[in-house]
C-alpha cells in the first residue's frame, strides 16, 4: 500500500514555534521596514499606541509601491515568493511574519497600488489558527479607522499598513496598572529605544549627504529619525589604503563577488567635547565589525571570529564590511538578517588585515604616554654631522606628484613614489617624530628639504608606537638619540 508522502506541518504548533526565532521588537520592527525601503517608499512613519484598558498596537504605513489582492496573498504567505529584484532587503519570504508574530498574535496588512484603487486587507490571528487548527487567515472589510490610519501614515496614494494587535510580547513585563503611567513610560522607553536603533541600521538611507543609498525619512510617533554615523567620520581616520578597502570574494559556483572594508579610528574622548562624545558612544561594546547588506547595517559591534573577546584597548577601532546580495549564502545569513558567519579563511585574512589598524588603535587609546610623547622636544639636528655615512642623492623632488628621481646603490636616476616635503623646519629635517601616521609602523620614510629644492632622506617617527614612548624617549633622556 502505497503512503502519500507529504507531511504538513501541524499549524498550531508551528505557527506558535515560529514566535521564537531570536527577534526582540528593535529587530522586529526593522524587518517590517525593510519590506518598506523594498517597496520603494520614500517615507515610512512607525506608530506605537497604548490604549487606556493596556492594549497595545503597532502601526507601520509607507507610500511605497503598495500591493493589489494577489499580492499581499502571497506577502502573507509562509516562504513568500522571492522579490524579482534581488538586492531587496528581504530574503527568506518569512521577515514580515515571524517579526510581526514575535512580538503579537494578529497582525493586518493592508495595501493598495494607487490613490483610486480598493484596499485590499488579510489578517493572521493566531488564536483562529488554533482554534480550527488549519493555516487560514482571517478576512475582513477595511474599517473607517483604518482607512483614516492609512491615510494619516501611508498618505492618499499607493502604499501599504501593517498593524500589529494582540501584543502580548511587546514589552518584558506586565504592569499592576494597565495603560498606567509606569507603563505609559515603558511605551515611551520603547518607543525611544527604537528610533535610535533604525538611526543605526537605516543611517546610510536617512543622511542626505550619503549618496550610496536613496534617501528615505523615517519617522516614529512623528519624530523623524535622526542618522548616526557609527564612525564619526568628521573626527576619525580610515587607515586602510585604498587597495586594502577592495576585496573579492569567491562562491560555491567559482563566481567572485566584490565586498569592502575601512578601518576608523576615532578620536581620544580627551579630544572631544561634550556633543560629539554624544555622537560618537565610544564604548567597550561599541567597538568591532559594523557590517553591511545592500546599505543596510546588519550586525554592529564584535569581532566575530577574526580576533577574540571586547577589549577596553580596543574601543577607538570601528571596521566598515560591506557586500551585496550575491553573498548572502558565503556568508551565511540567517532570517532576521542580523547575523553573519566568516569563512576561516577570510577570517585569517581579515586579521592579518587589520592587525596593524588594531596596533594603533591601542596607541591612541593609551592617551596619557600619548601626551608625554607629543610634549616631549629632541634635539636631532646632530643626524645631519654625519659624513661617513652612504646617502642616496636626490637628484630631483615633486612634491604634486610625490615623486622623487634619486641615485643610490642601484643605480642612477631611479624615479620612486615617495613622500615629499618641501619648507620644513631645518631643525627637523633628517628626523621628527609626528601623530600622523596610521599604519601601526614604527616609521615612515620621507624626502624633505628646507625649502623647494636640496631634498635628503629622512624618517617620520610614530609618536604613538610602543617603541618610541617606552625605549626611544628614555634613550633620548640620557643623551643617547
Amino acid at each position: 500500500m502505497s503512503r502519500d508522502l507529504i507531511n504538513e506541518p501541524d499549524a498550531p504548533r508551528l505557527i506558535n514555534g515560529l514566535r521564537d526565532t531570536g527577534y526582540n521588537f528593535r529587530t522586529a520592527a526593522a524587518d517590517i521596514i525593510d519590506n518598506s525601503v523594498a517597496a520603494g517608499a520614500k517615507q515610512i512613519n512607525v506608530s506605537v499606541d497604548l490604549l487606556q484598558d493596556g492594549r497595545k498596537f503597532v502601526y507601520f504605513g509607507d507610500d511605497g509601491s503598495g500591493m493589489d489582492a494577489d499580492g499581499v496573498f502571497k506577502a502573507m504567505r509562509y516562504g513568500a515568493p522571492q522579490r524579482e529584484n534581488p538586492e531587496s532587503l528581504g530574503k527568506f519570504g518569512l521577515g514580515l511574519k515571524t517579526a510581526s508574530t514575535s512580538v503579537c498574535r494578529q497582525f493586518t496588512v493592508i495595501s493598495r497600488i494607487s490613490g483610486d484603487a480598493e484596499f485590499n486587507k488579510l489578517t493572521w490571528d493566531l488564536d483562529h489558527v488554533e482554534k480550527i487548527g488549519k493555516w487560514e487567515m482571517s478576512q475582513s472589510p477595511v474599517t473607517v479607522d483604518e482607512e483614516e490610519t492609512f491615510d494619516e501614515l501611508c498618505g492618499t496614494g499607493s502604499g501599504t499598513l501593517v498593524i500589529w494587535s494582540k501584543c502580548d510580547r511587546i514589552l518584558t513585563k506586565n504592569y499592576d496598572e494597565p495603560g498606567g503611567s509606569k507603563e505609559k513610560a515603558a511605551i515611551k522607553r520603547l518607543s525611544d529605544g527604537l528610533r535610535s536603533h533604525v538611526g543605526m541600521i537605516y543611517h546610510r538611507f536617512l543622511d542626505a549627504t550619503d549618496k550610496r543609498e536613496r534617501k528615505i525619512e523615517i519617522a516614529i510617533d512623528g519624530q523623524l529619525v535622526q542618522p548616526w554615523d557609527p564612525f564619526f567620520k568628521k573626527k576619525s581616520e580610515q587607515v586602510l589604503s585604498k587597495t586594502a578597502q577592495a576585496m573579492e570574494i569567491q562562491v560555491e559556483d567559482g563566481g567572485t563577488h566584490k565586498a569592502g572594508v575601512a578601518a576608523w579610528i576615532l578620536p581620544h574622548s580627551d579630544d572631544l567635547t561634550g556633543d560629539e562624545k554624544t555622537q560618537a558612544r565610544i564604548s567597550n561594546q561599541g567597538q568591532g565589525f559594523y557590517i553591511y547588506r545592500e546599505g543596510r547595517l546588519i550586525s554592529n559591534g564584535g569581532w566575530l571570529s577574526v580576533f577574540g573577546g571586547l577589549d577596553p584597548h580596543m574601543s577607538l577601532l570601528r571596521v566598515e564590511f560591506d557586500f551585496g546580495y550575491e553573498l548572502d549564502e558565503a556568508f551565511s545569513i540567517d532570517v532576521k538578517k542580523s547575523r553573519i558567519l566568516l569563512d576561516p579563511a577570510l577570517s585569517e585574512y581579515l586579521g592579518s588585515l587589520l592587525a596593524p589598524a588594531r596596533r594603533e588603535a591601542n596607541l591612541r587609546y593609551r592617551k596619557k604616554t600619548q601626551k608625554a610623547a607629543a610634549a616631549a622636544i629632541i634635539d636631532h639636528k646632530s643626524v645631519a654631522g654625519t659624513p661617513n655615512t652612504r646617502k642616496s642623492s636626490v637628484d630631483a623632488a615633486d612634491e604634486n606628484t610625490q615623486t622623487a628621481v634619486v641615485t643610490n646603490n642601484r643605480g642612477s636616476r631611479i624615479k620612486i613614489k615617495q613622500k615629499i616635503e618641501n619648507n620644513v623646519d631645518p631643525a627637523n629635517l633628517y628626523i621628527q617624530p609626528v601623530e600622523s601616521i596610521t599604519s601601526g609602523d614604527l616609521w615612515e620614510p620621507s624626502y624633505r628639504s628646507a625649502g623647494d629644492a636640496g631634498h635628503v632622506g629622512a624618517v617620520l617617527l610614530n609618536k604613538h608606537h610602543d617603541f618610541y614612548q617606552k625605549i626611544y624617549l628614555r634613550a633620548a633622556d640620557s643623551g643617547y638619540s
